[in-house]
């Protein structure tokens, strides 16, 4: 079971709304909960060994100001992964977690549409470049893979070394 729905809403800190809050929470936290537990209750119930793989965001750890709430989502499904990894672990589900950098997806359309703000993402990221969907599906295909089945509880950050680029130190 793939968990791989995201949405996000710009906003300041200070005018988000709780609608607002509500709808990027309930997407992207909510909705990764109740999927992978629907699915794990089926495994159990079937005796199933199974994957579970989420996929949250860079935005785990990144501070992302003008999107907190899709921040928050995203650590929270960091959490739920190291916490449910343990409880279903006797059952022979493992629970692994995908964090993706700036992949391009519709998510990021509104980034690709300006030169300057793609510029400078580009300039964030050491591989100059976004990632393809096709990169992070064959990090879900590998999760999903005998080859895998002793990961459990971790997350694999896919972001072109984003996240580890210390700009101009």
């Amino acid at each position: 079971m793939v968990n791989n729905a995201g949405m996000e809403i710009h906003n300041s800190f200070l005018d988000y709304t709780e609608q607002q809050f509500d709808r990027v929470i309930g997407v992207d936290l909510k909705g990764a909960f109740f999927c992978a537990q629907a699915a794990a209750r089926e495994m159990v119930k079937s005796k199933t060994a199974g994957r579970i793989i989420n996929v949250s965001s860079v935005h785990e750890d990144i501070a992302m100001p003008k999107n907190a709430p899709y921040c928050c989502a995203k650590g929270g499904v960091r959490m739920m992964t190291r916490t449910i990894c343990l409880e279903l672990a006797p059952f022979n589900i493992t629970v692994n977690n995908i964090a993706p950098g700036a992949i391009h997806t519709p998510i990021d359309a509104d980034v690709e549409a300006d030169p300057e703000k793609m510029a400078a993402l580009l300039k964030e990221i050491p591989l100059h470049r976004m990632g393809q969907p096709e990169e992070i599906a064959k990090l879900a295909l590998f999760l999903a893979s005998d080859a895998a089945a002793y990961m459990n509880g971790s997350t694999y950050v896919i972001d072109g070394g984003l996240s580890v680029n210390t700009g101009g130190l």
